[in-house]
């Protein structure tokens, strides 16, 4: 959701300039083995040679960008790829063994970034959504443009405009590939066979931090740089460590029982628990308990802990001590250490090293 954001204010950029200086936006489409970036990973080049957000740490970002302005001047797609058979050169300077395909669209008018408004809406609505990016037919790409299918209950965009493609690519989002956010498919239509790349976009995580101190204040600067929409709750209104909260960092001045009707929670929020206040803490930790979390911890001790669970009634739910054990102390590393903790409940992993775990890293 951070690249998102990013991506947005720089196609507001672009647009309020009259695309005087225009753009071409470079999205992976596919990738095999062990590649930086995933899937639906983006970036953006601008005519003046700027990068925003940029597909770095293996991936043949020079390259890219070379491309990309021949897309800017041609006003033409392309789509490259980087395997044994072609790119082998940059393919090469990735050293990471993998393989990737990328498109490369030219964002000169209005019409080229209907689709990013479109996005822009649903996630300030909060609203989850699906995409669909047909960018090839019969092997070859749309040169004139991919078009974009979104939807979320219903479609609320449609470029596709062919109802039977439309319609097999949504019953191919639900059916297939459950859990990734993101892949390539190859649907048959009328037409040929068409290349998709299918995402599903949620809204900018949400955290909760209820407590105002130190350690509230640091995990609210890591919230923000991992683009997690952030407000921290308390009782009092401290104005010097008010002073301190990061920009857009909110603030909402409630005890627990205000907490369920002053603050929004829905299904893409957590909430970390932190008054440094036995009580406190269960009294809020309690009102948390009857919404809708995907992660909920405190900080405490390991006795507290027990207190905290027992008298909340939360038990295997609460993460308490919360935070990953990497001999966190002062305030910010603590912070980290939350942060770390729940990224990876968010991602469905355990938090372990990397050099110790097999598998795929993605």
């Amino acid at each position: 959701m951070q690249e998102l954001k990013e991506l947005f204010a720089a196609v507001t950029e672009l647009e309020a300039a009259g695309f005087s200086c225009r753009g071409a936006l470079a999205t992976l489409t596919r990738t095999r083995g062990s590649t930086f970036r995933r899937a639906g990973a983006s970036m953006l080049v601008r005519g003046d040679g700027r990068v925003v957000r940029a597909l770095s740490g293996g991936c043949p970002q020079k390259d890219i960008a070379v491309r990309a302005q021949r897309v800017i001047e041609r006003d033409l797609a392309e789509v490259v790829r980087y395997d044994r058979e072609y790119g082998l050169d940059a393919l090469i300077e990735m050293g990471c063994g993998g393989e990737l395909e990328v498109l490369i669209e030219p964002l000169a008018c209005a019409a080229d970034i209907a689709f990013i408004r479109t996005l822009e809406c649903c996630m300030r609505e909060r609203t989850p959504c699906s995409m669909a990016t047909v960018f090839a037919l019969n092997g070859k790409c749309l040169t004139r443009g991919p078009r974009r299918l979104i939807w979320t209950q219903s479609v609320v965009a449609d470029e596709v405009r062919n109802d039977s493609l439309s319609g097999l690519i949504r019953l191919r989002a639900s059916s297939e590939h459950p859990g990734r956010s993101a892949f390539s498919e190859m649907i048959h239509c009328g037409e040929g066979f068409a290349d998709v790349l299918i995402e599903r976009i949620d809204p900018p995580h949400a955290l909760v931090i209820v407590g105002l101190n130190a350690v509230s204040i640091a995990l609210s600067s890591w919230a923000s740089k991992l683009g997690w929409h952030t407000t921290v709750v308390d009782s009092r209104d401290d104005q010097a460590d008010l002073a301190a909260l990061p920009p857009h960092v909110s603030f909402v001045k409630s005890d627990a029982a205000g907490l369920g009707t002053r603050v929004r929670f829905d299904g893409n929020t957590s909430a970390m628990v932190m008054t440094h206040n036995l009580g406190s803490d269960i009294d809020y930790l309690k009102v948390l308990g009857n919404v809708p979390l995907q992660y909920i911890g405190a900080l405490s001790s390991r006795r507290r802990a027990e207190e905290m669970r027992s008298l909340s009634g939360l038990n295997g739910r609460l993460h308490a001590p919360a935070g990953l054990d990497i001999g966190s102390d002062t305030p910010e590393e603590i912070a980290l250490s939350v942060a770390a903790e729940i990224q990876a409940v968010l991602s469905g992993r355990a938090g372990t090293l990397l050099s110790a775990a097999a598998g795929p890293i993605h």
